[in-house]
């Protein structure tokens, strides 16, 4: 049987796939065209014809990885119910690293400063995204709009760092990982719960009857500061929300 040629689009897919693997594996320094040549079956010049390079190629790489990942990130925060988009977006983090574990190995470890869009990119879009919400939250609920891009940069910060180390242990679970960021999230450290759960019902639960955490160190402070928060009213510092206290029904 004569094997059937590639066209040009199916061929740059192809090396767009390979090169994909090869970065995800040895890093952008580590790769070399003659790696990825062999393994897509052609010679080098074909790689240079379709990218000029490993640099385009890891470039095009990129491009195509934070588009997809900044789609997924954007399509969680698409709900209604604040507590629910803390959910949607940890769990639209951590399912990435798992079910495109190459795209996001890449995208976290590689910087080009030449760059244009990258994670770092991604991540302060994410962080204006995430601020605009918590302006909105945070006006309705009598409390200063102003400080609503600080929580956004913790908030993200804190669901990218824990998913990049998650992409090198894979334990406990992503659910299980999810509700304990959305716990110190939502909840803040005067409430966590010992055995929290996601509430989202689209989302996989783990953990029930959760029962209060009560620290064992200087637990009479940290309920003070928590206390002392909910009784400022309109200060710039945005106490941990309940069910109740939240301006939309979680």
């Amino acid at each position: 049987m004569v094997k059937r040629r590639m066209t040009g689009k199916q061929r740059r897919e192809q090396l767009i796939e390979v090169g994909r693997t090869v970065f995800a594996e040895r890093g952008l320094k580590g790769t070399s065209v003659e790696e990825i040549a062999s393994r897509a079956g052609v010679s080098k010049p074909v790689v240079y014809e379709h990218f000029g390079g490993k640099e385009g190629l890891y470039a095009e790489v990129v491009d195509r990885d934070t588009q997809l990942m900044r789609s997924v990130i954007e399509n969680a925060l698409n709900c209604s119910g604040y507590r629910r988009r803390v959910e949607s977006a940890v769990m639209a983090f951590l399912s990435f690293v798992e079910d495109h574990t190459d795209e996001f190995t890449i995208l976290t470890r590689d910087v080009d400063p030449e760059q244009q869009n990258t994670y770092s990119t991604l991540l302060n879009d994410t962080v204006g995204n995430v601020s605009y919400i918590l302006a909105g939250a945070f006006e309705k609920s009598g409390l200063n709009p102003d400080v609503a891009v600080l929580y956004g940069q913790a908030l993200v910060g804190m669901a990218s760092s824990t998913a990049q180390w998650w992409l090198d242990v894979r334990e406990p679970s992503k659910e299980v990982v999810a509700a304990h960021i959305v716990n110190l999230c939502w909840n803040g450290l005067a409430g966590m719960v010992a055995d929290p759960s996601l509430r989202d019902p689209e989302l996989k639960t783990v953990g029930e009857n959760a029962k209060y955490y009560q620290p064992t160190e200087a637990p009479e402070a940290l309920q003070r500061e928590h206390n002392r928060q909910l009784q400022q009213g309109n200060d710039s510092t945005v106490a941990a929300p309940t069910d109740s206290a939240s301006p939309e029904t979680p």
